[in-house]
């Protein structure tokens, strides 16, 4: 049975085949237009009805998200893509076969179906059917399309348990689904496919070796965030975005070098009296002292590192320390999109190792 917490109602669905009845309420308050926090196999998602403009709005409250800032919109059969998009071009249903359900999500043209509210104006929609058995129960339980940014307020680290959502969302939502963590931890991939050459907006769980092994070239988008005028075409380009409540940098370079640069910063900081917190990797954990460590994982498994990033970016964030420094990574693979989300967590304070 689902229970109440304040004004959000938790609902277990970590056992997915006990949580019929919890999955069914959740469903219903997407139906009447409510909001309904949800876990997917990248992070967690804050879903409304797509088709309805007041359900959206209420996402953009309870984030305080800037109402330019388009939304991803889930669903849980391919079919219901046609729903949503003008044309599905043969390249998009070669990707959806091999990716779908998965951290993969598709810009297309849109039909009027969908809102205004959902795209910031854009004649574009994102797409995507998530890898999460909750989520895609949820989807299709309650019949329609779901709209859903990221469960957390904007521009904090991404939700990867439910209780990050808490942590921002308690009170701001109907329900919250509890499926567990989040097995990428990172959000999804956004390929822009409304034009010929196929663009990379948003690096993610599907990397772009993988794209290319589909698709041959594709190009990347390589601006660090759209002009102050512009529109975003896809979450995560235009604002602040990951960001811990401390100042946090990120030193990039050699691994050694950026181990001893690491190392010193600590040091002289402690000097300083200021209280460190470090993000690092099993291999280099041992050479820091530090008030608080997080280790995110081997470098021999990039996939590890990027599913604990958030979870471990929060916990540093609510250790007390005045600081945080991070590790950089190679980017290839998952890497690069690792390395996208350091970089916008440290709004651009960026160390390089000498």
């Amino acid at each position: 049975m689902p229970k109440k917490l304040k004004e959000t109602l938790l609902i277990d669905a970590k056992k997915i085949e006990e949580a019929g009845e919890g999955i069914a309420l959740a469903g219903e308050i997407i139906r009447r237009g409510g909001l309904v926090a949800f876990p997917t196999e990248t992070v967690y998602g804050l879903g409304a009805n797509a088709f309805s403009p007041e359900a959206v709005q209420k996402i953009f409250q309870a984030k305080g998200r800037p109402p330019d800032n388009p939304l991803i919109v889930h669903i849980a059969q391919e079919g219901t893509l046609e729903e949503l998009v003008e044309h599905i071009p043969e390249k998009t249903r070669e990707l959806v076969r091999r990716f779908w359900p998965g951290p993969l999500t598709v810009v297309l043209k849109k039909k009027s179906a969908v809102p205004p509210e959902v795209t910031a104006g854009l004649d574009t929609v994102a797409v995507r059917m998530p890898l999460h058995p909750a989520a895609l129960a949820l989807i299709k339980e309650a019949g329609l399309p779901i709209a859903a940014p990221s469960a957390n307020l904007s521009g904090r680290p991404s939700p990867t348990t439910a209780q990050h959502v808490l942590e921002d969302m308690q009170g701001k939502v109907e329900a919250l689904v509890d499926g567990g963590p989040c097995v990428v931890g990172l959000e999804s991939t956004v390929l822009d496919l409304s034009s010929e050459k196929p663009l990379l907006l948003r690096p993610g769980g599907v990397t772009l070796e993988e794209l290319q092994e589909v698709l041959g070239e594709v190009e990347v988008e390589d601006r660090s965030s759209p002009g102050e005028e512009e529109v975003p075409s896809s979450p995560g380009l235009k604002y602040r975005h990951y960001a811990p409540g401390v100042p946090m940098y990120l030193v990039e370079g050699e691994p050694f070098r950026v181990r001893e640069t690491i190392k010193k910063l600590c040091h002289e900081n402690c000097l300083k009296g200021n209280k460190v917190g470090i993000l690092v990797t099993a291999e280099n954990a041992g050479y820091f002292q530090a008030d608080a460590v997080e280790v995110l994982g081997s470098r021999l498994s990039p996939q590890e590192i990027a599913a604990s990033f958030f979870y471990s970016l929060r916990r540093l964030d609510a250790s007390g320390v005045d600081l945080i420094l991070a590790e950089s990574f190679e980017e290839k693979g998952i890497g690069r999109a690792l390395m996208n989300r350091l970089r916008k967590a440290a709004s651009g304070k960026i160390i390089k190792a000498k």
